[in-house]
């Protein structure tokens, strides 16, 4: 052994034999120099990940997997997906939201990026194109639609001034429901509301109003049958959707029946605006303060608008569709909840009642005056659009551009639903000692509210 240790000894070592090493060596220092500084000051953060998803196959995604209850059934997947998931619908990229911080995100941080929509092919049929101001892209027509709406209809100026009107109609609701419990005939509340809410829309929007009853019946009846059959194909899932390539062809034939009711709708408008302008709408004698809404829209669709958006009779049918279709079918369906909720709560009926003696009297009428005072009513009224709110997961959006929502990246071009039936009834409400659940607001500095700057407030008028 000490032979061989000697005999490496005497090994004669030349320096450059150490010259390959010390080149590798300093060449791998250099790359890992160069690694570091990249990292350090070059390299772009990485991009969040998308939101976790079910199981899906090919082509089709989830599609084959969703309940017709779209609302129940994504409120079982967030349950195990959490409060933000993807799902995959033909072509077609879906974000689900179930969280009030993700909502209050994508409504009010970023609401300008989801203030489009992704426009349905029914949807687009059945408002001349997507003209309303439902579906019409964010930009200068949107924001003209929208002064239109709240200056001269939605405004609380505007609201005060017909307020006879509701009044009326009010009044010969309840005198119908009235004489048809005296007689103890079976009243359909849900078309007693619809007929109603159709009266103040349409005596707000022309002027027209329906004193006759058996006129009124029918009418009703056509209309309420009509948005019916317009609800129905907008909630039908659509191949043209989930697959744009094939919007062409409408296989299911979806958009040919949405057709048909809108030759039907556009029929009445056009008789209504044809009666206008033969009553002469230049007329000298006709004060501005006199004008219904109808009468304002198509002067400026006479005289053209003051903005530089030109505004056409498609837009002053696509907003009557939308006051009619939309105001009549949910406001009675609330309603009608309201009246099926508070029957099967009988003790809820005597609260109101007992409310209603006190604040108003028994031998009083109950005015809108009163309703600042009516709180447990306000309470029971809030309750109901708490389990049956009137658009389960709201218009969806579209983003304008990619961005990071719960740090989670939502791709430009989905469609992103909020899924407010979820967020009602999850553990972000409480109970109150009477059974009515209320958002928890414990923490005062808290607004759990959908921030009023979004497009779905402003549609109903709140500034």
């Amino acid at each position: 052994m000490d032979s061989c240790f000697a005999s490496l000894c005497d090994f004669p070592i030349s320096p450059s034999s150490f010259l390959p090493f010390a080149a590798a060596a300093a060449a791998a220092a250099a790359a890992a120099a160069i690694i570091i500084i990249y990292k350090t000051f070059f390299r772009r953060p990485s991009s969040p990940p998308l939101p976790p998803c079910p199981f899906r196959l090919p082509i089709v995604g989830n599609l084959p997997f969703l309940d017709p209850n779209l609302h129940s059934c994504f409120a079982q997947l967030s349950s195990t997906h959490g409060p933000i998931f993807r799902l995959h619908l033909g072509s077609k990229l879906a974000i689900i939201i179930t969280s009030p911080s993700l909502s209050r995100q994508i409504l009010r941080d970023h609401d300008p990026t989801f203030a489009n929509r992704d426009v349905p092919a029914a949807a687009s049929t059945i408002t001349y194109g997507g003209s309303d101001i439902v579906w019409n892209p964010n930009g200068p027509t949107w924001r003209m639609l929208r002064r239109i709406c709240v200056r001269e209809m939605l405004s609380p100026t505007n609201l005060d001034a017909v307020y006879h009107l509701r009044r009326r109609e009010l009044r010969s609701a309840i005198r119908q429901i009235r004489s048809a419990a005296i007689s103890g005939a079976v009243v359909d509340v849900g078309a007693e509301m619809f007929l109603t809410v159709l009266n103040i829309i349409t005596s707000m929007l022309w002027g027209g109003t329906l004193e006759d009853e058996e006129e009124r019946s029918a009418v009703g009846k056509m209309f309420r049958h009509l948005v019916g059959e317009i609800t129905e194909l907008l909630g039908r899932p659509n191949v043209s959707d989930f697959f744009p390539a094939l919007s062409r062809f409408d296989l299911q034939g979806i958009v040919r029946e949405m057709r048909v009711l809108l030759e039907r709708f556009d029929g009445i408008f056009a008789r209504i605006i044809e009666m206008k302008r033969e009553k002469g709408l230049k007329d000298e004698r006709k004060v501005e303060e006199k004008m219904d809404f109808l009468d304002y829209m198509l002067m400026l669709e006479e005289k053209g608008n003051e903005s530089k958006e030109p505004f056409t009779i498609n837009h002053v049918k696509a907003l009557l569709m939308d006051m009619v279709v939309r105001g009549t079918d949910t406001s009675s369906n609330t309603i009608e909840f309201a009246m099926a909720e508070m029957m099967n709560k009988p003790e809820t009926i005597k609260q109101a009642q007992e409310e209603l003696d006190k604040v108003v009297g028994k031998d009083n009428v109950v005015e809108e005056s009163h309703l600042p005072n009516l709180h447990y009513l306000n309470m029971v009224i809030k309750e109901v659009l708490r389990l049956h709110p009137a658009l389960p997961l709201l218009v969806p959006h579209c983003p304008s551009s990619s961005c990071s929502i719960g740090g989670f990246a939502v791709p430009k071009g989905s469609r992103v639903f909020i899924n407010v039936w979820a967020i009602h009834r999850k553990n972000y409400c409480v109970r109150t000692p009477d059974g009515i659940y209320r958002l928890d607001c414990s923490v005062p500095s808290t607004d759990y509210s959908i921030p009023s700057s979004t497009r779905y407030s402003v549609l109903l008028g709140t500034e």
